[in-house]
């Protein structure tokens, strides 16, 4: 799988990074990633959440807007894979894992309510059939007018919340979306608000209600897969750094993070979390503290590993077409993607010791 990817990521995606960078969604490369089998591995029987971490990281060797899509179409992979919906595990996943049909998490809103930062955006009602659903979302990725995506609403019963998580279509009555973002480097990302006017979520998309024990369950992988765009922007900015050494090595040996630095960190934060991809469905407190803390490592390093490559570099990375400028760039959404850094600080002081 991780060969075939590979010959996408250098032939198909390579060269459209600079058109992804000024807005283009990659919609052909995403289904050839899907036939490659980018989207499978971890959803298979055996739960291979290393490879499907490995295949992000090598698009993110290329272009982080397609990494993060490819983590997006992921994780909607895995929150139908980890629910005891049988219909859509015999529906939609197959769709979904293969490339088939693309789709988002829709989980930013949730994440950040479940850690005391946002309000609940989304509010349901039950009805005959399942729950009608208003409000907003903000920012929902890699979702064309009809694609799929997760959500989570609230709805009051008996005086009591609770939370409820389901999978939305962005072309069923009821729900608008609008493409209306203009995102300093991840405008080919097919970011959408997403509007619910009443919207019907039937029970056979209901992933789990109430939410309680699901979540502790998708969380770790959530945040885990996330930790392929990092690898792939470390790997990035040191092929930049070893590309001008010939060159500038006799100044630039002088800058204080040379790609021996970046490349000895490297191999540390992977062989970390390749041992968490062994267990994604851990729910032990200890357990994703580690994977919390390894991406806050691989999130401030890939920040970090562009920002020297960027010096490295010097003005040949700075013109307009520049690779070290756009990565550079790029670096920083890895930082304010949820969970943020500042998220993943705040959930590390919340949580337990152990």
């Amino acid at each position: 799988m991780l060969a075939r990817v590979d010959a996408v990521a250098t032939e198909q995606l390579t060269p459209l990074v600079r058109e992804i960078d000024a807005g283009l969604y990659p919609q052909d490369v995403m289904h050839a990633f899907g036939t490659a089998g980018a989207f499978g591995s971890h959803v298979a029987p055996d739960t291979k959440m290393g490879d499907t971490i490995q295949a992000i990281a090598r698009s993110g060797e290329e272009c982080i807007s397609t990494a993060f899509c490819m983590w997006c179409q992921n994780a909607l992979a895995w929150y139908v894979a980890s629910s005891d919906n049988a219909a859509l595990k015999s529906t939609l996943l197959p769709k979904v894992a293969s490339g088939q049909a693309l789709g988002g998490t829709g989980l930013s809103n949730p994440m950040k309510t479940f850690f005391g930062i946002e309000k609940m955006r989304l509010k349901g009602r039950r009805v005959d059939g399942g729950y009608t659903v208003k409000g907003a979302l903000p920012w929902v990725s890699n979702v064309g007018e009809d694609g799929y995506f997760g959500i989570v609403f609230s709805v009051e019963e008996e005086g009591k919340i609770k939370h409820v998580m389901a999978v939305a279509r962005g072309d069923q009555p009821g729900v608008k979306t609008a493409l209306d973002h203009d995102f300093m480097s991840m405008a080919g990302t097919a970011t959408r608000t997403v509007q619910f006017r009443d919207a019907l979520i039937e029970d056979l998309f209901v992933l789990a209600d109430p939410i309680d024990g699901y979540l502790q369950k998708i969380r770790p992988g959530f945040v885990l897969m996330q930790t392929g765009m990092a690898l792939g922007m470390i790997r990035s900015s040191i092929k930049l750094m070893e590309q001008v050494r010939r060159q500038l090595g006799h100044v630039n040996k002088y800058l204080e993070k040379q790609p021996e630095d970046f490349a000895d960190l490297l191999d540390e934060l992977e062989a970390e979390i390749m041992e968490l991809a062994k267990t994604p469905y851990d729910t032990s407190i200890a357990y994703f503290r580690r994977v919390i803390t390894a991406r806050l490592r691989g999130g401030e390093a890939s920040t970090e590993a562009a920002h020297f490559a960027m010096l490295h570099c010097g003005a040949r990375g700075f013109v307009s077409q520049g690779t070290a400028q756009r990565r550079l760039r790029e670096s920083y959404f890895i930082a304010v993607v949820t969970p943020a850094t500042k998220q993943l600080r705040k959930m590390l002081a919340d949580l337990p010791a152990a």
